[in-house]
């Protein structure tokens, strides 16, 4: 692997950032460009920690390198503070689109809480409008530059407040103008999906797909409530499966692994991780095993024939593209391309699409892979 003096990395002679990648679990409040930030933040009269792009970009990553997801979660507090105007939203989400591009996306999932941006008088509804407006505008600035990516909408609700069936209603209302799937995030220990059973309930019956944030903050039982509960088809990070694991032995590469019956069920079904390697250092989500790379279970639950996929949660807290977390993927756990490869195989099988067009993704990743 090398670094060349752009920054793109060079994997047996190939550019990672131009492979064709799939991205699912990448927050657009989180994904807000340092320069922007300054910008939006100056017009809506916004206070700043920095005013200059670069050091505020290092401030959101100091910040952010706490070891507890709830003060993590606390740099959002910026970021969403300037997305409460129609052209904020917009602006936002249009760059979002833009910067994944120029990653070599094709196909993403963008999740974002609509009743986080009501402060300045829009309307859950106008919200969605205005997200959809910056994302085709986004996709449409994409296609002028030869690149083809598409983009859906997870509205999320907040597992710490009470308007989860208004917001699993509104992401069915906008199901076919934007809207794919529907996720819960926020504080997760202490909020388990059951709470939210009966905005679930509703999802089930309009059979509208869902992903869950758990295994991040919270360790098995989330995971159990995320299933069970919430029906999710997808599970937000879920690397504290791992906990349901007992490993027997291990010699050199060898491991023999004893299975719990979650676990079991996750590995056999085939649910998806929607794993984030950088974030979940950070947020100390891993902290049971280390605390470097090569201490995340992911190797473990690769080579164990879990669902992993790569995802960056938050571009600006982690300062991060999926470029760069496959990339450091790579580094810890020496993988070569056929490794990338499923990976992106893994997610474009997780997406929220009709199956023929998630078959459609297999086959331009095979395409872009076949170098």
């Amino acid at each position: 692997m090398s670094i060349d003096a752009n920054g793109d990395v060079t994997i047996q002679g190939t550019s990672l950032r131009s492979l064709p990648k799939v991205s699912l679990h990448d927050h657009l409040d989180g994904a807000l460009r340092p320069a922007t930030i300054i910008e939006l933040a100056d017009a809506a009269e916004v206070d700043v920690p920095e005013t200059d792009a670069a050091a505020l970009g290092s401030w959101f990553t100091k910040q952010s390198d706490s070891g507890s997801l709830v003060e993590y979660l606390k740099t959002f507090d910026l970021t969403t503070a300037v997305m409460q105007t129609k052209e904020g939203l917009t602006r936002v989400a249009r760059e979002f689109v833009e910067d994944l591009a120029a990653d070599g996306v094709i196909y993403g999932e963008v999740r974002w809480a609509p009743e986080q941006h009501l402060s300045r008088g829009l309307t859950l509804e106008e919200t969605v409008e205005a997200v959809q407006q910056g994302i085709e505008e986004g996709e449409d600035a994409a296609d002028r530059d030869g690149r083809s990516i598409r983009v859906g909408q997870l509205i999320t609700a907040m597992r710490h407040t009470d308007r989860s069936l208004e917001i699993a209603e509104l992401a069915v209302d906008f199901r076919g103008r934007g809207a794919v799937g529907f996720d819960i995030a926020g504080p997760e220990d202490g909020f388990p999906a059951s709470n939210h059973r009966k905005a679930f309930d509703f999802l089930a019956e309009n059979f509208f797909p869902v992903t869950v944030h758990a295994g991040e903050a919270a360790g098995p039982a989330s995971i159990r409530s995320a299933l069970l509960d919430g029906r999710a088809l997808r599970l937000g990070h879920g690397v504290r499966i791992a906990e349901d694991l007992q490993v027997i032995t291990q010699e050199g590469d060898e491991v023999q692994v004893q299975f719990g019956e979650l676990a079991r069920w996750v590995r056999d079904r085939e649910i998806p991780l929607e794993l984030s390697p950088s974030s979940n250092l950070q947020t100390g989500a891993v902290a049971a095993w280390g605390t470097a790379l090569v201490d995340h279970p992911f190797d473990l639950l690769y080579q164990l024939g879990f669902a992993v996929t790569v995802n960056v949660d938050n571009r600006t807290m982690s300062a991060t593209s999926l470029t760069r977390e496959l990339a450091l993927l790579v580094e810890a756990f020496e993988y070569d391309l056929d490794d990338l490869e499923t990976f992106q195989f893994n997610a474009a099988a997780a997406a929220f699409l009709p199956v023929e067009e998630r078959e459609e993704l297999v086959e331009m990743i095979a395409d872009g892979f076949d170098v």
